[in-house]
């Protein structure tokens, strides 16, 4: 059966013809529209086909349209060319300042939206200094093209909600490829609004990334099952568009077996509280017996200073966990570890008291030394507390039967053997550990950057690490970020919704600043 072609066949008639100089003489300068030469008069700018590029048709254009210029001697039209390639560079420049002015307000955006500024610094303070300083700098001309860029209140938000936007979709793209963990807290607005912070940690170009979900206000109880509500809501919103959460339903059940650190922010401050309270013991003392207060007795009780200096010390030793626990890209087993290394100081603690030793406790120690008290006024009601917050920690963090079991992740070229693996993975660590370019990058990467590397070649291996350490150890980013939400929403702020400005303001993700202005039209 014969099959229908297309043929393309060339004119041969079709010549491309070159620009000469010599034809500024007909009074013709040229253009180029679409990779192809045109000529332009350079009397009334008209542009002719690329076939006129002939000495005949265009004299034939001058003679025409031109009749008492067609004698005119080369220094004339030589005059009228450069006089239209002013023309045409004043119309350059007049299309590419405003778009250099919409590169310029996103730019201003993005770091208004990082500073967790309001949006009207952009009109107020930002565009006058900067037209100021170019006046003084480089003159009234370029401070003029200053003027073009657009910074109002307004601007700047639909900037930031336009990055957001962005920024929103790259990370969506990138965790929806592999692995992912949440983390989630509540926490309250200035405006008594209730606001929900998830976080999420995925694999992307080699190493482990965090980065900011969502915020979302929630109505009225803040109940586990109204966070749970809203959680599954969000995450259903993003599920239209892609499979993104899928996984995520596969995993609750073996997920929801183990307890998240959850690191309370407000211990911290207790803690620092109580320190300097102790610290300022004489000058608090002075300042409310000026003021008739009856607290001021207390200050002068041995009883009480000492049980004052007493949690002091062990805030500040629990401040100093709760610090060690925070911090990006933590894992489960090194927190873990902590925990249980605190634990058992807690039980020697103990044990040393009930000797009536406290000098594991400075500032107590000290206090009692100086002034010649008998450890017995305080030594059974420390032991009682110590016991007390060790059974805390153990009904929180029990002990792992067999903590053991992850060795082989954190140390796989000296941990070799793991039977609770299958024998094709134990084979395959075996493997691992005797490669000894991968001992040479095991020691100059992250544990996370280590067993994503490995992906490829030890698969199986590399999904059970990372199923470890990628879930999420604490709230920590959900309790430092709610400290931006407060800086951001104040009371000046109290109407706004938060959830773009503090995306660009805490996200590691960059706005495509190029495609943006591609995007949106200037405006």
């Amino acid at each position: 059966m014969q099959k229908n072609s297309a043929i393309v066949v060339k004119n041969p008639s079709s010549k491309c013809r070159k620009y000469r100089e010599e034809y500024l003489q007909y009074g013709f300068t040229c253009v180029v529209i679409d990779e192809i030469q045109h000529p332009q008069c350079v009397v009334c700018t008209e542009v002719l086909a690329h076939e006129s590029l002939k000495p005949v048709k265009m004299l034939r254009h001058m003679k025409t349209k031109h009749p008492s210029l067609a004698a005119k001697p080369l220094d004339f039209f030589s005059r009228k060319e450069k006089e239209l390639q002013g023309q045409n560079k004043i119309l350059i420049n007049q299309t590419t300042i405003p778009t250099k002015a919409q590169r310029a307000s996103y730019e201003v955006a993005y770091l208004i939206a990082q500073a967790k500024k309001p949006h009207t610094i952009g009109e107020t303070l930002i565009k006058p200094a900067a037209i100021a300083m170019s006046r003084a700098m480089h003159g009234h001309k370029l401070a003029r093209e200053l003027e073009s860029v657009q910074l109002s209140d307004g601007t700047i938000s639909r900037r930031i909600t336009d990055m957001a936007q962005d920024i929103k979709s790259q990370l969506i793209d990138r965790v929806k490829k592999g692995t992912y963990a949440l983390q989630l807290d509540e926490s309250t607005d200035v405006s008594n609004c209730a606001q929900l912070l998830v976080f999420v940690r995925f694999s992307f170009d080699g190493k482990l990334n965090e980065d900011l979900l969502f915020c979302a206000p929630l109505e009225g109880t803040c109940t586990g099952e109204d966070i749970f509500t809203k959680l599954d809501n969000k995450l259903k919103e993003e599920a239209s568009s892609c499979e993104l959460f899928a996984t995520l339903c596969n995993e609750l059940g073996s997920q929801h077996e183990s307890l998240l650190f959850h690191t309370e922010v407000r211990w911290l401050s207790r803690g620092n509280v109580l320190s300097r309270l102790f610290e300022l013991r004489d000058e608090v003392r002075l300042f409310l017996m000026e003021h008739g207060s009856q607290v001021a007795k207390h200050l002068t009780d041995p009883d009480w200073l000492t049980r004052l200096a007493y949690l002091s010390c062990i805030f500040d030793r629990l401040n100093g966990l709760n610090l060690s626990l925070q911090g990006e890209n933590t894992n489960i087993m090194s927190m873990s570890d902590k925990i249980r290394a605190f634990k058992r100081k807690v039980d020697r603690w103990t044990a040393r008291v009930e000797m009536g030793r406290f000098d594991m406790f400075n500032e107590l120690d000290e206090f009692m030394e100086e002034n010649d008290l008998n450890v017995h006024i305080v030594k059974t009601s420390i032991t009682t507390h110590l016991q007390a917050l060790l059974e805390y920690f153990d009904k929180y963090f029990p002990e792992e039967t067999a903590p053991e079991q992850y060795d082989w992740i954190k140390s796989p070229f000296t941990v070799t053997t793991a039977s609770h693996l299958s024998a094709g993975m134990e084979d395959a660590l075996i493997e691992l550990s005797c490669d000894r370019t991968l001992k040479t990058d095991f020691n100059s990467k992250t544990l996370a950057e280590f067993w994503i590397s490995v992906e490829r070649e030890y698969p199986q291996l590399s999904k059970a690490a990372m199923d470890v350490l990628t879930p999420f150890g604490s709230t920590y980013l959900c309790e430092k970020t709610f400290s931006a939400l407060t800086y951001i929403k104040n009371k000046y702020r109290s109407r706004l919704n938060v959830e773009d400005d503090l995306r660009v303001a805490v996200s590691t993700i960059k706005p495509r600043m190029d495609l943006l202005c591609s995007a949106h039209p200037s405006h």
